[in-house]
C-alpha cells in the first residue's frame, strides 16, 4: 500500500529536486502548532512510515490529537531512525543476526541478504576494567588487558562490522557510548534514501536519553525491542504525557552542570514523571551549553522519565559545527527543522506548545551541591554536607541513614599501604574517580577538576 500522506512530500531546496521531505505543516491542522516538539517527532515518523499495516492513519490521528489521547493510554507505533547498542547488550543481537544467516543458508537461501534494515551502531565501551590507576600509563595498560580478556568477543564483533551492512561497530578505546553518540554518531536530521527526517533512536542502555540534550529523541529499550527495530518493526508505546519544564534566570558563576542536574533530578522526583516525556523550554535554556543539556538528559533514568528533550536551537548548530559536521549538513539541518516547525527559539514564548503540566526552575536559585550518601536524587547543598553526613551516621538504617551506635562514631582503623601508615574513620575519602557517563566530558566540570587538583595535591595524600 502506498503512503496516504504522499501528497505532503516536497523538495527542501527547489534546486535539488531529488532531496525531499514530508512537510507535516502542510497537514493544515491547527493542532500541530500546539504539539510539544517531542511529540512532533513521533508524528513525523508516523506520517513518513504510514503503510496502512504497521503504521495506520488512525495512529497518525491519535498522535495529532495528543491533547486528548494522552489521557487515554492509547498505544501508537514508533519507528526510530536508528538503533544504538553497547557491547554487553549488543553482542547477543549480533549473534542472533549471525544465527539467522546460518538458518537461511541451511534453507538454501542467500545469507548475505540478512542485514539490519534500520541503521545500527554498536559502541564497545563496557568491557574495560580498572586494573591500573594513579599512573600516567593507566589507560594504555587497562586497554591492553581489555583486549586480552575479550579477544574472542572482539574478533566476533570485528567480523560483524565487516559482514553486515547497515551496522557499524565502534572499536574499544573510542570513549563512552553516550559521548560517542553525542559527538560523532548523531545526525540530528537524517539524509537517507532521498529524504530528510528527524534523527531519533532507541538504545540498549538506560542512559541512551543523553542524546535528547542534542534535540534527538531517544530512550532505552530491551534487547528484543532493539532487535525488532533493527528488523524494520516499530516499537509499540503508550502515547506519553509531556511535562513542560520551564527554565528561567541565569546560573551563578560557581554553579556547575552537576549542581543544576542534581537540583532538577530532586525536583522532578517530587513532581512525578515516571513514564512521561519531559520537555525543556523557557529563556533559561539558552544559558545551558549542549554539554549541560546532555548532562541533564543523561540523568533521566534517575528522575524516572522516558525522555528529557531539548528541542534544537542555534546553540545546537554551533555545537555541531564545533564537533566537525560539515557546512552542508548544518544548512540542511536548520532549513529542514524550520520547514517543519521543529526549530526552537527559547526566547520566543509564542513558540511554547501546550503541555500536560508545567513546572519551572529559576537557575539563579541553584546552589553548589552534591548527592548522597547513597542515591543520586538525594541532593545536599555543599554548605550543609558536613551536618547532613553527621546526621546520616546516626539516622535509622536506610537511604539517608547508617544507624551507627553513638559509642562507635569515633571508631578508627589503621592500615599500611606502600609501607606507609594510614588511618580511616567515618567520612574518610577512600576512592575518588571519574567514572560516570553523566558528566565526565563536560568541559566546565573538567576545568573545575583541573583547577582544584593542585590544591588537593598540597593538602591530601593522592
Amino acid at each position: 500500500m502506498s503512503n496516504p500522506y504522499s501528497d505532503l512530500v516536497e523538495s527542501l531546496d527547489p534546486n535539488i529536486k531529488e532531496k525531499k521531505f514530508y512537510n507535516i505543516t502542510s497537514l493544515k491542522d491547527a493542532r500541530y502548532a500546539r504539539l510539544p516538539f517531542s511529540i512532533r517527532v513521533l508524528l513525523e515518523a508516523a506520517v513518513r512510515n504510514c503503510d496502512g499495516f504497521l503504521v495506520k492513519k488512525d495512529d497518525v490521528e491519535n498522535i495529532l490529537n495528543w491533547k486528548v489521547t494522552q489521557h487515554k493510554n492509547v498505544e501508537v507505533p514508533f519507528k526510530p531512525a536508528r538503533v544504538i547498542l553497547q557491547d554487553f547488550t549488543g553482542v547477543p543481537a549480533v549473534v542472533d543476526f549471525a544465527a539467522m544467516r546460518d538458518a537461511v543458508k541451511k534453507l538454501g537461501g542467500n545469507p548475505e541478504k540478512i542485514n539490519p534494515i534500520c541503521p545500527a551502531d554498536l559502541v564497545i565501551d563496557h568491557s574495560i576494567q580498572v586494573d591500573f590507576n594513579r599512573r600516567v600509563d593507566s589507560l594504555q595498560k587497562n586497554e591492553e588487558i581489555e583486549f586480552e580478556r575479550n579477544k574472542e568477543r572482539f574478533e566476533f564483533l570485528k567480523w560483524g562490522s565487516k559482514g553486515f551492512q547497515n551496522m557499524r561497530i565502534i572499536p574499544p578505546g573510542s570513549g563512552i557510548i553516550h559521548q560517542v553518540n553525542l559527538e560523532y554518531l548523531a545526525r540530528v536530521v537524517f539524509d537517507q534514501d532521498g529524504f530528510y527526517y528527524p534523527d531519533s533512536l532507541v538504545g540498549t542502555d538506560s542512559h541512551t536519553t543523553m542524546i535528547d540534550g542534542l534535540g534527538v529523541l531517544g530512550w532505552g529499550v530491551g534487547g528484543i525491542e532493539a532487535e525488532a527495530v533493527m528488523l524494520g518493526q516499530p516499537i509499540s508505546m503508550v502515547l506519553p504525557q509531556v511535562v513542560g519544564y520551564k527554565l528561567l534566570g541565569t546560573p551563578g558563576s560557581l554553579v556547575t552542570s552537576t549542581d543544576i542536574v542534581l537540583t532538577i533530578t530532586k525536583h522532578l522526583r517530587q513532581v512525578g514523571v515516571v513514564g512521561k516525556f519531559v520537555e525543556f523550554f523557557g529563556p533559561g535554556v539558552v544559558q545551558l551549553s549542549i554539554a549541560d543539556r546532555a548532562t541533564i538528559s543523561n540523568m533521566c533514568p534517575e528522575y524516572g522519565a522516558t525522555a528529557a528533550f531539548f528541542p534544537v536551537d542555534k546553540i545546537n548548530l554551533k555545537y555541531l559545527e564545533q564537533t566537525g559536521r560539515s557546512e552542508e549538513k548544518l544548512n540542511y539541518i536548520e532549513k529542514y527543522l524550520k520547514a517543519v516547525s521543529m526549530f526552537r527559539d527559547f526566547n520566543d514564548p509564542s513558540q511554547d506548545p501546550e503541555f500536560t503540566q508545567v513546572v519551572d526552575l529559576d537557575l539563579s536559585s541553584v546552589v553548589s551541591c552534591c548527592s548522597g550518601p547513597k542515591r543520586p536524587q538525594d541532593k545536599v547543598s555543599v554548605s550543609d554536607m558536613k551536618t547532613d553526613f553527621a546526621s546520616c551516621l546516626v539516622a535509622k538504617q536506610g537511604f539517608k541513614g547508617f544507624q551507627i551506635p553513638s559509642a562507635r562514631l569515633e571508631d578508627k582503623v589503621k592500615f599500611q599501604y606502600n609501607e606507609q601508615e594510614y588511618e580511616l574513620s567515618h567520612g574518610s575519602v577512600v576512592i575518588a574517580a571519574i567514572t560516570s557517563c553523566t558528566n565526565t566530558s563536560n568541559p566546565s566540570v573538567m576545568l573545575g577538576a583541573g583547577t582544584c587538583q593542585p590544591v588537593f595535591k598540597s593538602s591530601m595524600y593522592v
